[in-house]
């Protein structure tokens, strides 16, 4: 059995052995080993995809995992910012309501952060490419995106304009995140058109199209339990001059 490493992601090493399925070379995945992280491979402008396919590191599926992983460091940031929320009352007691939502909004961020991981994992090669071993997005997730969603809608009032990009930094930052993750969602959509429709599979589309409506529900309901008031788009006929 070979070891060898190989870029997976932007500056990430896998550690994988080769394999043989239904005849094809695979690289399968058998566990995670950073040992360094500059290898020298990458110097030149190329890097690999989970197949070991060397491209350039414009390639349309480099862009597709790196906006991902843009995604995920934003996702993270939001993590970061909602542990820095002011739990404490003017009284000097606890905001429980407002801590339990805190947790709840990281756990579930959490989750989120693991499945761009392996979203951008199996969208690294070709479908068919893909090692059999490889945990993949199904229904299962895009469904509990919208059950999540559907409970922190219970709690929001109807919209009756756009919102403003604005609010406390972890609202902010979810604006970001969702706005990354369309872009992520175009990114797939362009990988179709270059190498037809079966070269993303449907989940990925749809988690990623629910996950960007998932972030911008999440900030409304975040808006909620912080007390923020939501800044609404005037259009340009009823604005004050």
């Amino acid at each position: 059995m070979h070891w060898k490493f190989f870029e997976l992601r932007s500056r990430t090493l896998h550690c994988c052995r080769d394999d043989f399925i239904e005849g094809n070379p695979i690289r399968q995945v058998d566990m995670v080993r950073i040992t360094r992280v500059h290898t020298g491979g990458g110097d030149g402008g190329e890097t690999s995809l989970l197949d070991g396919e060397r491209v350039g590191k414009d390639h349309h599926r480099v862009a597709f995992y790196g906006t991902i992983d843009e995604v995920n460091s934003q996702v993270g940031a939001v993590r970061m910012e909602l542990n820095r929320i002011e739990k404490i009352a003017p009284d000097g007691g606890q905001k429980t309501n407002l801590i339990r939502a805190a947790e709840l909004a990281n756990k579930r961020l959490g989750i989120i952060q693991q499945e761009l991981f392996d979203i951008g994992g199996e969208c690294s090669c070709a479908p068919e490419k893909i090692p059999k071993i490889m945990g993949l997005i199904s229904e299962q997730q895009c469904d509990r995106l919208v059950e999540e969603m559907n409970e922190w809608i219970e709690d929001l009032e109807p919209l009756e304009s756009f919102i403003i990009p604005t609010g406390s930094p972890p609202v902010a930052n979810l604006h970001i995140a969702r706005c990354v993750t369309r872009r992520a969602e175009r990114n797939a959509c362009g990988i179709r058109s270059i190498e037809g429709e079966d070269a993303v599979r449907g989940e990925v589309i749809s988690y990623l199209n629910r996950l960007s409506d998932w972030l911008f529900v999440l900030g409304r309901w975040i808006a909620v339990k912080t007390g923020e008031e939501e800044v609404l788009w005037t259009p340009l006929g009823k604005r004050d001059a």
